[in-house]
């Protein structure tokens, strides 16, 4: 069987909706509609991508992305009738990797979760990717999605945000444009929105603050894009 889809939703047409349609692309489907049926599924079962639904009736699924966050570095596509761009940004920015509004087309929300699966699977060729990148305080193991500071503490990354770590990573001190961005962590220049990428470096940013401070270390060009800056530290 292909990879496993764990399916978060109240909505029991929906789930089986849902179930039927991946199954018939070759994915095996867990289902969960609470905390409870997803600490079984993830103790019983390997899952390789969530589903979840953000307005459950019990905990709502912005609880269930934080524990799942907290305890899994699981990739998670949100999918949700809440589709005003507000939603969407909170989504995101909590660390998302991907996010669909209801309705979806079926067609439309498979390309997404392949294209997920495909970043967290991605395989890292270059030997400097396969081992660890140091910058400042700081220790990057991208196999392991995480970030290690000077304290020893482990942050762990999202496959996004593993994905964006490594590509500045890779070009060290070079402008690089939202658009850029885009094709080189999602393969695709209409992926995602630009939108997305300022997301994404916002939430990095913080992942990078030490001691409540943040070293400039992804510079904001206005108008350009973005700039990893190692000139002023030692690596």
């Amino acid at each position: 069987m292909g990879s496993r889809i764990l399916v978060i939703e109240d909505d029991q047409d929906i789930r089986q909706l849902l179930t039927r349609f991946l199954c018939l692309k070759g994915y095996s489907v867990s289902v969960a509609i609470n905390k409870a049926e997803l600490q079984k599924q993830l103790h019983s079962v390997s899952i390789d991508l969530v589903l979840l639904d953000i307005t459950l009736p019990e905990e709502s699924g912005y609880e269930l992305f934080e524990f799942l966050r907290q305890t899994t570095a699981l990739p998670v596509i949100m999918v949700t009738a809440l589709a005003e761009t507000r939603d969407r940004i909170a989504g995101l920015d909590l660390g998302a990797d991907d996010y669909i509004g209801k309705p979806f087309d079926l067609a439309e929300l498979e390309a997404r979760i392949r294209a997920v699966l495909r970043r967290s699977e991605r395989p890292v060729l270059s030997s400097s990717a396969l081992g660890e990148h140091l910058f400042g305080p700081w220790k990057f193991i991208p196999a392991k999605r995480a970030l290690y500071g000077k304290s020893g503490i482990r942050v762990t990354l999202s496959s996004s945000e593993t994905d964006l770590m490594l590509t500045l990573c890779q070009h060290p001190n070079v402008l690089l444009t939202r658009l850029q961005i885009i094709e080189l962590i999602y393969d695709a220049k209409d992926a995602v929105e630009e939108r997305t990428i300022d997301l994404l470096i916002s939430r990095l940013r913080r992942k990078l603050a030490e001691g409540g401070r943040q070293l400039e270390l992804i510079r904001t060009i206005r108008g350009d894009g973005y700039i990893f800056d190692l000139k002023g530290i030692s690596s």
